[in-house]
C-alpha cells in the first residue's frame, strides 16, 4: 500500500485567501511553507490510484504528484475515482475538475452520496460531461485495498441541513494491504473520540487523524471572533493527544489542519508538545508505504 499526502489543511487552505492573521501572514511571505486543502491519494497495487476526498486543489495536487501523471495513452489515467469521508464542499468540488475522467467511481455513506448527488446536484452537472459510478461505501475491496467505512458522526455540511436521510455523515476510511496486511486509517474530521475508535485506531500501522484545532478557543484568539469553531464539529488536538498518547507503536499523524493552528509553525511550543508526544504534522506530498 502506498498513500500520498496531496493536502493537508482545512477548508480554504494556508494561507487562507481571505485571512491575515500571523499565521497566514508568515505564509503569504514565505516564512512558512503552504498547504492544501485536504486530500489523499491511495493505491494497493501500484498501478490504480484512489482519491480519499476532492479538494477544490485537486488539479494542482494531482500536476504536483509525479506518480499520478496520465499516461502512457493520451488520456490514461492511474485514477479510479475518490471515496468521499463527508459531503462537506471542500471534501466534494474537485469532482468538478475530474469531469473529464472516463470510468471513475465515487464510494461515500448513503446520506453523503444523496447530498452530493441529490441535494447538492453534483450528479446532474458532471453526467453530462462524463457519467460516474455512485456507490454506497461500507465494507468492500477495490484494487488490493480491504477498504471499511467507520462512522464518526452525524454532522451535516450546511446546504444539507433539510436532508430526511439517515447518517451517518461523517466517516473514516480503513484501509488494508490485502498483501502486505498493512493498515492505515484516514480519519480527517472527528468530532470527538467515539466508541469502538480504540480498537480501530489499535488495530492500524499508521493514523491520519483531524488535527484542524489545536485548542477550543483557538479561531477567537487567533482572528478576534470566537463564532463559528463550536459548531465546526472537529476535535482539537489538546483533546486528541492524550487519546493517541496510549497507541505509541501505531504511526500517528495530524492532518486537516486549520490556518489559525499554531502547529503549522514547527518552532512553536504546540508544534513541540505535538512533536514530544511521538506525533508527526506531515506536510504536502509525504508518502507513507505499508
Amino acid at each position: 500500500m502506498k498513500a500520498v499526502l496531496l493536502g493537508t489543511t482545512a477548508g480554504g487552505g494556508f494561507p487562507q485567501w481571505n485571512c491575515a492573521c500571523s499565521l497566514c501572514v508568515r505564509a503569504r511571505y514565505g516564512a512558512l511553507p503552504s498547504r492544501t486543502q485536504d486530500c489523499l491519494a491511495i493505491t494497493g497495487n501500484g498501478t490504480d490510484w484512489w482519491l480519499v476526498n476532492a479538494s477544490p486543489d485537486i488539479r494542482t495536487q494531482i500536476t504536483s504528484c509525479a506518480l499520478l501523471n496520465p499516461g502512457p495513452g493520451a488520456r490514461q489515467t492511474p485514477l479510479r475515482g475518490a471515496l468521499f469521508t463527508d459531503a462537506e464542499l471542500d471534501h466534494t468540488l474537485g469532482l468538478l475538475t475530474l469531469r473529464g475522467g472516463a470510468g471513475l467511481t465515487v464510494w461515500a455513506p448513503p446520506a453523503v452520496l444523496h447530498a452530493v448527488k441529490d441535494q447538492f446536484d453534483l450528479r446532474s452537472v458532471i453526467d453530462g460531461y462524463s457519467p460516474l459510478s455512485w456507490r454506497e461505501a461500507g465494507s468492500f475491496t477495490v484494487d488490493g485495498l480491504r477498504v471499511t467505512a467507520v462512522p464518526i458522526s452525524d454532522k451535516r455540511p450546511k446546504y444539507a441541513r433539510s436532508s430526511t436521510v439517515d447518517g451517518p455523515w461523517v466517516v473514516a476510511y480503513r484501509f488494508e494491504d490485502v498483501v502486505s496486511g498493512g493498515v492505515l486509517v484516514y480519519a480527517p474530521c472527528l468530532a470527538s473520540w467515539p466508541g469502538g475508535f480504540d480498537e480501530v485506531v489499535a488495530s492500524a500501522d499508521c493514523v491520519l487523524l483531524d488535527g484542524t484545532f489545536y485548542a477550543a478557543s483557538e479561531m477567537g484568539s487567533a482572528t478576534g471572533s470566537s463564532s463559528g469553531q463550536a459548531s465546526m464539529g472537529h476535535l482539537p488536538i489538546t483533546a486528541s493527544l492524550a487519546e493517541l498518547r496510549r497507541f505509541p507503536s501505531v504511526r500517528r499523524m495530524y492532518t486537516h489542519l486549520n490556518n489559525t493552528n499554531p502547529v503549522l509553525d514547527p518552532s512553536s511550543p504546540e508544534a513541540a508538545s505535538v512533536r514530544e508526544a511521538g506525533v508527526e504534522v506531515p506536510g504536502d506530498g509525504t508518502v507513507i508505504e505499508l
